[in-house]
């Protein structure tokens, strides 16, 4: 630090319509007649009408006449009247052929507009398009390791927690410092560098996190003055992957290469973990860990997307993201007595949390292997604006959040869709009824389950609502995924996207009257997951990785075979 279903829809409708707005969840949808115009036309002269032409045309009309800034290249201007009048002067416009557009000026809505009031000066989150990331993630079920001088998670002795971490869940940590299971943050940087990860959201207190709904894993390694040593890194880094992270942000360094740390990297990598780290702010080469090998590297820009004065740069850099003027709460008095405070801080400390952060996004859609993760990131980085911008300064480009979720979802659902478009055609073409007959997959008793097991019911309300609504990210996602949000380390097994879910509700269930094509639908929906897994790759296996996607489509034959069964007896 330098200092396709209607009733689906209808569904997703009826969940958001009915939300209030609680942290983390989305605002309450106004009713349809809170959108209309309220007295206001917008009207687009022909582009060569200047202010005084519009003005004449306007003046007999008994309106007030507001230029829209782009007025000079547009020609656009909204009009106001009393709203019974807008009829009456839409018509009379429409007429005018100096008019090429007129209409009711209708007011939109944001899906998800947290309230915490320093939002509006986080330039940063508007920068890495951070709310349109929300719209597809805000980190459930992912636990972030902070590992630095603490966190302020917690109360206990001299030190509270933070009033804007309120509402963040926080894991376990440990303190390497003072060796204790209790760890307080003393010097205020590792609850700043959480903050932009984790901070609590839409909370009407200070700032935004990225990735919001994450846990915080608090990992000090660094004491009260901002120092440590390579043994506390690499503990604190096996420590954190041992313990449930799925991301480790790592806001230090220092001139001089470890191979203990790269070490403990290698082992917390090859446990599914996406490990991040600060480029360093010598304005020269790449410091360590941001320069080794499973880490990517963050460097810092400012607002015009250039980098940072103190950045360090160099072909280790494999990412940029904001880190001048970031702010966030954090701790004062060495974290004594409630002290706290929301500065504005510049380093590349502050520009790693901005990754881990988007990763964290990412995991909490299913993608779990760490190399997917960083593909994600890097084929999404903006171009930087800035002409001086070259690999060794910003990598891939700049941090877009917005853009690696979207882009990650998209893959997931189209693999999965065709997944199980693939599934229906072999089953339905396998099953032929005795008269000769060719059975139908279109019916909702089949198709609900499918979808509930295949892409998720929801599958498409990323894209046309938030998932910040806790059951609609529920339903977004197929019933494989679920375990994600109570138990990720379990999830690498896919313990729910395994052959043995539709066997065993078949055992039970095979000889309740009707139930035969909601479990074939289950099967069916099981088996395009699993091939989806398969061919997507972006799933963490505990085993090899070509060992894990054979055991998938062994599992999605098996489950195929079994909807083949069930439907032949139907």
């Amino acid at each position: 630090m330098v200092r396709p279903l209607p009733a689906a829809l209808a569904l997703v409708t009826l969940l958001t319509a009915g939300q209030s707005a609680l942290a983390g969840g989305p605002l309450e949808r106004p009713a349809v007649s809170e959108f209309e115009a309220r007295g206001e036309l917008l009207v687009d002269f022909e582009d060569d009408v200047d202010q005084p032409e519009a003005r004449d045309i306007l003046a007999n009309l008994a309106v007030e006449m507001f230029p829209a800034e782009s007025f000079a290249r547009t020609a656009t201007v909204v009009v106001r009247a009393a709203p019974t009048r807008l009829d009456e002067l839409l018509r009379t416009l429409e007429r005018n052929r100096r008019v090429e557009i007129v209409e009711p000026n209708h007011r939109v809505f944001a899906a998800f507009v947290p309230n915490d009031p320093l939002l509006s000066e986080q330039w940063n989150f508007t920068r890495v398009r951070a709310q349109r990331a929300w719209d597809f993630s805000t980190g459930r079920g992912v636990t972030v390791a902070v590992v630095d001088t603490g966190i302020a998670c917690e109360t206990f002795g001299p030190f509270q927690k933070a009033s804007d971490l309120g509402s963040t869940r926080c894991a376990p940590g440990f303190d390497f410092v003072n060796r204790r299971e209790h760890v307080a943050d003393d010097n205020g940087h590792g609850t700043h560098v959480a903050g932009t990860i984790a901070q609590s959201t839409n909370n009407s207190i200070g700032a935004a996190g990225i990735a919001f709904d994450a846990r915080l894993m608090p990992v000090k390694v660094l004491s009260g003055d901002g120092w440590g040593t390579f043994a506390q890194v690499a503990d604190g880094i096996r420590w954190a992957a041992d313990n449930g992270a799925q991301v480790i942000n790592l806001s230090l360094g220092g001139p001089f290469r470890s191979r203990v740390v790269e070490k403990a990297v290698a082992h917390a990598r090859s446990r599914g973990v996406v490990v991040v780290a600060a480029a360093g702010n010598s304005a020269g080469p790449v410091e360590y860990p941001g320069a080794s090998p499973g880490v990517i590297g963050v460097s810092a820009t400012d607002s015009d997307d250039d980098l940072a004065w103190f950045s360090s740069r160099g072909p280790e850099v494999d990412i940029a993201a904001p880190g001048v003027d970031v702010i966030q709460q954090t701790v004062c008095d060495g974290g004594h007595n409630g002290c706290e405070q929301f500065p504005r801080y510049s380093g590349t400390s502050m520009a790693s949390p901005h990754v881990a952060g988007a990763a964290a996004l990412l995991m909490s859609l299913g993608v779990t292997r760490p190399e997917a993760v960083e593909a994600h990131l890097l084929a999404s980085a903006r171009v930087a604006a800035s002409s001086s911008a070259s690999p060794a300064t910003h990598g891939a480009g700049v941090l877009d959040a917005g853009a690696a979720v979207a882009r990650a979802a998209s893959h997931r659902v189209v693999a999965r869709l065709l997944s199980l478009a693939l599934a229906l055609f072999v089953v339905f073409r396998w099953v032929r009824r005795r008269d000769g007959t060719i059975a139908t997959p279109w019916r909702a008793r089949l198709l609900v389950p499918a979808l509930l097991t295949g892409p998720g019911l929801l599958f498409f309300a990323p894209f046309i609502a938030p998932r910040t609504v806790g059951v609609v990210d529920l339903l977004a996602r197929p019933l494989a995924d679920w375990d994600l949000l109570v138990a990720p380390a379990v999830h690498a097994f896919l313990p729910l996207g395994s052959f043995a879910v539709p066997f065993g509700l078949t055992v039970l269930l095979l000889g309740v009257r009707g139930a035969r094509l909601p479990l074939a639908g289950v099967s069916i929906g099981t088996a395009s997951t699993l091939v989806a897994t398969a061919l997507l790759g972006d799933h963490h296996f505990p085993v090899n990785a070509t060992l894990g996607a054979a055991w998938c489509l062994l599992n999605a034959a098996l489950s195929v075979a079994l909807a083949r069964i069930v439907l032949r007896r139907a």
